[in-house]
C-alpha cells in the first residue's frame, strides 16, 4: 500500500512545477508512453529506496485565473481526507495572503501531517521574507526554489521522514486483487453487494481496516479473489461528489493495491473525461481492466448492434489501449454479475502468461522480416531476438536492435498489435521494450 502525498495552495505558487520537480527522477527511467499526457496530475516519486505517489491538487480547477475560495478549499478537503501527507505551498516573493491564512486555518485542524514550504526562494536572501509564515501556526516552512531545485533534497528527506513506513498487508500472492472503480453514483456498491450477496460471505478480513482500502476476502462461486474495498470505509465526506478530483483521488489507492481494475461506467451517461482519467491511471499503474457498462437495463434498445456502437465507442475514446473485455450488466438485477468476476479471473490469468523465447522468435522474426522498422536516416534497422521478460508484473517484450534509438512508437505498437493477435493478452496493457543487441 503505497502513501500518497498530495499538494495543496493557492493557484500559481508554483504547485505544477513543484509536482514536475517531484516526479521528473522518475520520469527519466520510465519510459513516457504515448497518451499518458492527459493526466499531469499525478505521478511517482522515488527518493532514497522510498516510493510514494504525489497528487498535484491544481491541475483539477477548471480556469485558474478566477479560483473560488470555495473550490481551494474543497480540494483541500479532500486532500486532507485521502493522503497521508499534505504539501501546503506557499510564494515566498509574493508573501502571506488572505486566502493562504484560510487554507492554514483548514489545515491546522487537521489530523493528517503537514508540511509548509515556501516556494520561489530563487536567491539566498529571499529566505528571511519567510519568516512571516510562522503566523500560519504549521511549524518552520522549508523554503525551497521548484523552478532551479534548490532545497527540493531537504524536502524530499522531510516527506520520508513523516510518511511512517506501512506495514504490507498479509495478502496470499496467489489470490488476484480486484478493485472496482469509477466515479461516483455508476452502481460501485451495487455490484459489489450483488458479488457478495447481501449476506455478505467474507472470508478473512485483514486487520489494518482503519483507513486504507483493505482486501477482503471472497470465496463463493468458485471464485477466489480479495476486493478492495474502498467506498465503505469512509466516511462520506463533506465534499460534494461530482467534483472530478474528488473521484480521482478515491481511485489512486484502488488502482495502486489491485491486480485488476474493474472500471464501471453508466449506460445512460457514456463515456466521460473523469472516466478517462481514471484509465489513464490504470495504464501508468500498469494494471488489468475490464470495462463493465452498468444499468444496461435502462436503455430502451439493447440489441447486439446498439452494444456494438457502445463498444466501438468506448474502445475509441480508450485508445491505445484497445484490447480489453467489456461486459453489459444490470447490478440491481444481477444480470451478468458473475460474468464481470469470470472476466476479471481471466485477465489475471493473461496477466501471469508466459510465451516461451523459442515460439516468441518463431512468430515474430518472420513478421519483423517481411515488416521491418522504417529506415531512418540511410540506416536500415535490424532485429535478430526477442524474448519475454520473467517478472511479477505485467507481460513486457524485449526486442534485441542494432540501432534501437531508431525504433518509433508506432513499430512498437505494431509488434505489440501482433503479440495480441498471436497470444491472448486481453485486458492487461504490455510492456515492449528495444534495446541494443
Amino acid at each position: 500500500m503505497g502513501n500518497l502525498v498530495a499538494i495543496v495552495g493557492r493557484p500559481n505558487v508554483g504547485k505544477s512545477t513543484l509536482f514536475n520537480r517531484l516526479t521528473q527522477t522518475r520520469q527519466a527511467i520510465v519510459d513516457d508512453e504515448a497518451g499518458t499526457t492527459r493526466d499531469r496530475q499525478y505521478g511517482k516519486c522515488e527518493w532514497n529506496g522510498r516510493q510514494f505517489s504525489v497528487v498535484d491538487t491544481g491541475g483539477w480547477v477548471v480556469n485558474s485565473d478566477d479560483v473560488f475560495e470555495e473550490e481551494i478549499r474543497k480540494q483541500v478537503d479532500v486532500a486532507i481526507e485521502e493522503a497521508d501527507l499534505v504539501l501546503f505551498l506557499v510564494d515566498i516573493r509574493n508573501g502571506m495572503t488572505d486566502l493562504d491564512a484560510a487554507v492554514g486555518k483548514i489545515l491546522r485542524r487537521a489530523k493528517t501531517p503537514v508540511i509548509l514550504v515556501a516556494n520561489k526562494m530563487d536567491s539566498f536572501d529571499l529566505q528571511y521574507a519567510a519568516a512571516e509564515f510562522y503566523s500560519l501556526g504549521l511549524g518552520d516552512p522549508v523554503c525551497l526554489s521548484a523552478a532551479n531545485g534548490s532545497g527540493s533534497g531537504e524536502l524530499l528527506d522531510l516527506v520520508i521522514s513523516k510518511l511512517e513506513d506501512k506495514p504490507e498487508e498479509e495478502t496470499d500472492e496467489n489470490i488476484p486483487r480486484f478493485a472496482v472503480i469509477g466515479r461516483p453514483n455508476v452502481g460501485k456498491s451495487s455490484i459489489i453487494n450483488a458479488f457478495i450477496g447481501e449476506d455478505r460471505h467474507i472470508v478473512t478480513d485483514i486487520a489494518g481496516t482503519t483507513r486504507d482500502s483493505i482486501y477482503t476476502r471472497y470465496d463463493k462461486f468458485g471464485f477466489d479473489f480479495y476486493l478492495v474495498d474502498t467506498a465503505g470505509i469512509r466516511k462520506k465526506s463533506k465534499v460534494e461528489e461530482d467534483l472530478e478530483f474528488y473521484s480521482v483521488m478515491r481511485s489512486i489507492r484502488a488502482i495502486e493495491s489491485a491486480d485488476v481494475c474493474i472500471l464501471m461506467l453508466d449506460a445512460t451517461r457514456g463515456i466521460e473525461s473523469q472516466d478517462m482519467n481514471i484509465v489513464s491511471l490504470v495504464v501508468k499503474n500498469q494494471k488489468g481492466l475490464v470495462v463493465v457498462v452498468n444499468k444496461w437495463d435502462l436503455i430502451e434498445d439493447r440489441s447486439a448492434a446498439v452494444m456494438k456502437n457502445y463498444e466501438n465507442a468506448i474502445r475509441s475514446r480508450l485508445a491505445p489501449f484497445t484490447d480489453f473485455p467489456i461486459v453489459f450488466t444490470s447490478a440491481i438485477n444481477k444480470q451478468r454479475i458473475m460474468k464481470v468476476l469470470e472476466m476479471a479471473k481471466d485477465v489475471y490469468q493473461h496477466r501471469q502468461y508466459r510465451v516461451s523465447t523459442g515460439k516468441l522468435n518463431a512468430e515474430m522474426l518472420p513478421l519483423i522480416e517481411a515488416f521491418p522498422p522504417p529506415s531512418t536516416k540511410g540506416k536500415y534497422i535490424k532485429i535478430k531476438y526477442c524474448m519475454q521478460l520473467q517478472g511479477p508484473t505485467i507481460p513486457s517484450f524485449i526486442f534485441f536492435a542494432n540501432l534501437p534509438q531508431y525504433v518509433k512508437e508506432q513499430y512498437k505498437r505494431f509488434l505489440e498489435n501482433k503479440i495480441r493477435e498471436k497470444w491472448n493478452f486481453c485486458g492487461t496493457p504490455i510492456n515492449i521494450f528495444i534495446r541494443q543487441k
